[in-house]
């Protein structure tokens, strides 16, 4: 394993999940005891890991006093099951559930990306149907959602991610190779500028227990997208009275700024809308000190900071 994922993973650890005791692997940054209004809950995207904040975390740090951080199944240090798995935005969000449990987690503010947009809508769709656990009593402070497609027909998904939701998907196991990924990565972020070295640090978590050949089974997030989108997690995202924050990156090439307009004019019309101008889509990771600029003024301006 890299230097950056081995210093990445050594102040995590790993927890049994579901029934069949998968890995997962967690970690939080900062005082256990903060309050919910001090408390970040971070969710990564695809494909990616919790390592794609590590940039970004010493920054948010200086707004809030604890971090929570987490691998789904399928992605970075955590197990990548082939079975007992469905990989749904169901179980994904139930994961998440699962991983502020274990820290004690009562509320605090989720901030997401890419796929991870897709989860955090669920979880508001939980929360605005009043099945939240009870555990996690003093609720959701805030959402902020960057760059991901939360409005499906408006992303420009890559060929490979297309041929991936196909039934030949399962195919591309054999020919996802660091040269297709980089390419892929490459695309999808636009014109802002994304080192080699992270792009490295992402197939290698990709890599590890074969990830990259089981891209087939989690990209599949999308058909959940598809199919419960407009009567799920879009009426859900239209209804709340949580503060909702659309922090976008404008050179994203697959969820492109149209989305941010659109989930702004049309679906959520009291949230706060950011354009992060000239950042692309993996940009916590391409351009992390304009990332926290755009991101924390909402937070300075909602804690008074």
């Amino acid at each position: 394993m890299s230097p950056q994922l081995t210093k990445w993973k050594a102040d995590g650890e790993f927890i049994p999940y579901g029934p069949f005791k998968h890995q997962l692997f967690v970690k939080q940054l900062g005082n256990p005891n903060a309050s919910v209004d001090k408390t970040l809950l971070l969710i990564h995207g695809f494909p990616e890991s919790s390592y794609s904040y590590h940039a970004v975390v010493d920054g948010m740090l200086k707004i809030f006093d604890r971090i929570i951080l987490f691998d789904m199944l399928g992605y970075g240090l955590s197990d990548k099951p082939t079975e007992n798995y469905t990989y749904s935005l169901f179980e994904q969000a139930d994961t998440v559930f699962e991983v502020w449990k274990y820290f004690g987690v009562k509320g605090g503010h989720i901030l997401s990306h890419d796929m991870g947009d897709s989860v955090a809508t669920e979880i508001v769709a939980r929360h605005e149907n009043g099945i939240m656990p009870s555990w996690f009593s003093e609720g959701l402070q805030s959402l902020t959602f960057t760059n991901g497609s939360m409005v499906l027909e408006l992303a420009d998904l890559r060929i490979t991610q297309k041929i991936l939701l196909s039934k030949y998907g399962y195919l591309m196991k054999n020919v996802l190779s660091f040269k297709v990924f980089n390419q892929q990565i490459r695309g999808a972020h636009g014109n802002d500028n994304l080192s080699a070295e992270e792009i490295q640090t992402l197939w290698e978590s990709n890599t590890l227990q074969d990830g990259n050949q089981k891209t087939y089974l989690t990209i599949k997030y999308l058909n959940d997208r598809k199919r419960f989108e407009k009567t799920r997690w879009l009426p859900a995202l239209a209804q709340t009275k949580l503060p909702v924050h659309i922090c976008w990156g404008d050179e994203d090439a697959v969820a492109r700024v149209e989305m941010a307009y659109h989930l702004k004019e049309k679906v959520c019309k009291n949230a706060e809308l950011t354009i992060m101008k000239g950042l692309g889509h993996f940009c916590q990771m391409g351009s992390p000190e304009k990332w926290v600029g755009y991101v924390s003024a909402f937070y300075r301006k909602m804690l008074a900071i």
